[in-house]
């Protein structure tokens, strides 16, 4: 596909999951049939190997044939090219250029806390090796090395290919200052705040919302678009279901991956399982049947092609 411009990067972006056999390998077969439903839900796109496609446990072969799947789908896509290690985020980029994504996604080096410069320093290496492919840089609140508002600033001078960025966002002046560090870049933030994200000046979402359903994640996007006060309601019934049946998950201590698996299996549109690769910690079934009834019954609008 045709580079993302800063301008083009919008909406609800689904991820992929690896479905996993028993002997902790990727099921191909069952991850085809994933995309083959993300592709018809009607998405701005789909991105793999983010947190929830567990891209810190992938092998180059893994790495290389989930990609190929993705590009063969025909829709928009988005390849992360993260990698704790700086070394294998570079590798990575030089693996799935030739696919032409429409950007790659990439986190900052996870194991030691950046200086400024360095940040600088390796998003520009991997820009040029990227090029002419965009950057959307995923800086989530658990990141080594946070980016705020005036850092996002001179990476957007430094690396002109840079789109884009996902972060948990923030307030109204917050956004504020964004738009004023970084003119132009695209922002992107968590499924579940989407609609009053929108209203402060977001672009779109790298959805655990479309996790749960793609299709209807898509039908609340739209919604939010045209009626702000409907989908703001739809908002506060997932911010009332995500308190119920996700934030005592997180509490728990289960991990993102883990998470998103759940908020899959709620929804019931893809066979990916609920346990991560090891050693991670999968959702408990009696946690998942609790919250596909509670689902279906706080936010009705996701699940309407099951009616």
């Amino acid at each position: 596909m045709l580079p993302l411009t800063a301008g083009e990067l919008r909406g609800v972006w689904g991820t992929v999951l690896l479905p996993l056999r028993d002997d902790d390998s990727v099921d191909f077969g069952r991850l085809a049939d994933q995309l083959d439903r993300l592709a018809a839900a009607g998405l701005s796109g789909i991105y793999a190997h983010g947190t929830a496609g567990e891209f810190n446990t992938l092998d180059g072969g893994e790495y290389d044939r989930i990609n190929e799947l993705l590009a063969a789908t025909g829709v928009p896509f988005q390849i992360g090219a993260s990698h704790p290690s700086a070394q294998a985020t570079v590798d990575r980029v030089r693996r799935a250029k030739h696919l032409a994504p429409g950007a790659f996604q990439v986190i900052l080096p996870d194991w030691v806390r950046l200086h400024d410069d360095e940040t600088v320093a390796f998003l520009t290496r991997v820009a040029e090796e990227a090029d002419p492919i965009p950057l959307v840089l995923y800086n989530p609140p658990h990141a080594k090395t946070p980016v705020p508002p005036a850092l996002l600033g001179r990476l957007a001078t430094a690396v002109p290919s840079l789109v884009g960025t996902k972060t948990a966002g923030g307030d109204r002046e917050w956004f504020q200052a964004m738009r004023s560090a970084a003119p132009g870049r695209a922002i992107f933030v968590p499924g579940h705040t989407l609609a009053s994200a929108l209203a402060l000046g977001a672009h779109g979402s790298y959805s655990n919302v479309a996790a749960m359903s793609p299709a209807g994640a898509v039908r609340w996007y739209e919604t939010t678009l045209r009626d702000e006060a409907a989908g703001l309601d739809i908002e506060r019934r997932i911010g009332a279901f995500f308190a119920a049946h996700v934030a005592p998950l997180q509490a728990d201590g289960l991990s993102n991956p883990a998470l998103d698996r759940f908020l899959a299996a709620v929804g019931g549109w893809t066979d990916a399982g609920t346990r991560p690769r090891w050693p991670l910690r999968g959702a408990p079934e009696h946690a998942v049947e609790a919250a596909r009834r509670a689902a279906r019954d706080i936010v009705p609008e996701l699940f309407l092609a099951e009616a």
